[in-house]
């Protein structure tokens, strides 16, 4: 899926199955207060009751089920050029 972008309209026809007789609608969207990602969350009614998924934007530009990881502190090592020039002596 990361390389295929998927359309928030795509998955949720896959989860929910719109149909003219069981519509899904938007009920909530905004953006996370931890990390300013944005999510949607869309509910379809259905015999059983009202079904509610949370869809959320990854920086990829996907919507997907699951929320984005947390990015985390990491180090890296960071190789420096030194120039080595001739000495003189």
């Amino acid at each position: 899926m990361s390389a295929i972008k998927s359309s928030l309209r795509l998955l949720v026809e896959k989860w929910l199955g719109p149909t003219p007789a069981m519509s899904a609608r938007v009920t909530r969207f905004g953006r996370m207060s931890s990390n300013q990602r944005r999510y949607v969350c869309v509910e379809a009614l259905r015999p059983a009751g009202t079904l509610a998924i949370y869809f959320f934007l990854h920086d990829d530009g996907v919507w997907c089920v699951f929320p984005p990881a947390v990015k985390r502190p990491a180090m890296s090592v960071h190789h420096l050029q030194r120039d080595c020039g001739s000495l003189i002596v």
